[in-house]
């Protein structure tokens, strides 16, 4: 774990916050004491479903693409 005072990382904050990896952690000092700790997440993923979750949770009606009966006056 590597530390740096408050003031390196207030004038690099981009700079570290990119060049961590998932996992590491960066002590932030001050006076000595350590302040705080920068850690890089997870990469989240955009979409939250993959392909092929939902397979076999999903039922259609047989009739699905049948004539509506609202309409059913309409179609004769």
């Amino acid at each position: 774990m590597s530390t740096i005072t408050i003031q390196e990382a207030q004038a690099r904050l981009s700079d570290l916050i990119h060049r961590l990896t998932p996992g590491d952690e960066l002590v932030i000092t001050e006076n000595d004491q350590p302040v705080a700790k920068l850690a890089r997440t997870e990469a989240r993923k955009q979409w939250p479903c993959q392909a092929g979750s939902a397979k076999g949770k999903i039922q259609i009606a047989p009739d699905f693409d049948g004539p509506l009966e609202e309409f059913r006056e309409y179609m004769e």
